[in-house]
């Protein structure tokens, strides 16, 4: 059943032994208050390796990039040997895991930065509220970051990318996504530079290629793969010409030879955008030549059509993957996939419940 889903697939230098891949998930469990990986978050994700990919959740890249209360940072020795246990894990259950990478930008409150602003592309302020160890505040105005300040960030990114080799990753994934800081500069609403990294599309898109580059120096480009999400509005992020926009960030993604890219499609219950803007994955598998992978509210069913029709080359599941830890099992038997129960609050909160206390299907039979 659904037979495309199982074939191998190359992503660069990984190689998936099926097309369905574990989307990177935020579920808020790392240990307070260095945000430091534990051994609850080891069997959440051994429970979830038979993936063909594990998508690690977002994973900030410095204090500065983080502002999610209790999710995982990467900048620190603390860090990066707590999450050893965790690739080793995945890697004894058979898996490949990548870690993606994360710089929040404007969306982090100053809360978590000791009371200073924000940074991003430009002086703007992110809709809506911020959660915070002290419970909702609206967002605050970021402030611009300066051109040598930006050089910073590339190099934060690079010790991150470097520490994610030394905590045993297969790779690495930018997340280029939901407007968060490479998102805020490659938006016209969120980028309104005059200097090199603002103006025409190639210019907001600066900043994406200095990441790669300095991702690739250090794994080289077939373990360096990217996230975007080219459809409409996200967390107050927008563009008047998104073809323009995200084709010259997936010419960025091709000129470099990454080894995936995957977009996030929001469906009509997507968490961060709207249905209601033409879907820009065939132009920009027009443009980028390498696997390509599709995400969000996709069933067996429909994955399955869109891997088979070549629409993409895999397809990554999130909220599916929370409550069948065992889900390409599930897919091939055609058994009935269970629901997610106590969301969305299991889906942040502290705690086993609705993180590691979903069973597989032969401790569902066993219990039956």
């Amino acid at each position: 059943m659904h037979e495309a889903l199982f074939q191998p697939l190359r992503l660069g230098a990984i190689t998936a032994p099926n097309r369905i891949l574990m989307a990177p998930l935020t579920r808020g469990r790392a240990t307070p208050p260095n945000f430091v990986p534990n051994e609850m978050m080891e069997t959440y994700y051994r429970q979830r390796a038979s993936a063909g990919l594990i998508i690690s959740e977002a994973t900030g890249i410095s204090v500065e990039g983080l502002g999610w209360p209790n999710a995982p940072g990467i900048w620190s020795e603390e860090q990066t040997e707590a999450w050893k246990p965790i690739t080793n894990g995945v890697h004894e259950e058979g898996g490949r895991i990548v870690l993606q990478m994360w710089h929040m930008g404007r969306i982090v409150h100053p809360d978590f930065l000791g009371g200073e602003p924000p940074v991003s592309a430009s002086a703007t302020t992110a809709p809506g509220h911020a959660h915070t160890p002290t419970g909702r505040k609206d967002y605050e105005q970021a402030r611009a970051l300066g051109v040598d300040e930006i050089k910073r960030v590339v190099e934060d990114y690079r010790k991150a990318a470097e520490n994610a080799k030394e905590a045993g990753f297969d790779g690495v994934q930018l997340h280029g996504a939901n407007g968060y800081l490479i998102d805020q500069f490659l938006r016209r609403s969120t980028n309104l530079r005059e200097d090199e990294y603002g103006g025409s599309a190639q210019n907001r898109a600066r900043l994406l290629g200095e990441v790669l580059d300095a991702l690739i120096d250090v794994w080289g480009a077939d373990r360096v793969g990217l996230r975007l999400s080219p459809n409409g509005e996200t967390q107050g992020a927008d563009d008047p010409d998104p073809a323009e926009t995200f084709g010259a960030a997936a010419q960025v993604a091709q000129d470099r030879g990454i080894a995936f890219l995957e977009l996030r499609q929001p469906g009509p219950e997507g968490t961060f955008g709207s249905t209601e803007v033409p879907q820009q994955d065939a132009h920009i598998r027009s443009i980028y030549k390498g696997p390509l992978i599709l995400n969000s509210d996709y069933g067996p069913q429909d994955a399955a059509q869109d891997v088979e029709s070549g629409r993409a080359d895999a397809i990554s599941f999130g909220r599916p993957f929370i409550s069948n830890p065992d889900l390409p099992a599930r897919i091939a038997k055609g058994a009935a996939l269970a629901e997610n129960v106590n969301v969305p609050q299991s889906w942040y909160l502290p705690g086993p419940a609705g993180y590691i206390d979903y069973p597989k299907l032969e401790e569902e039979a066993a219990t039956a």
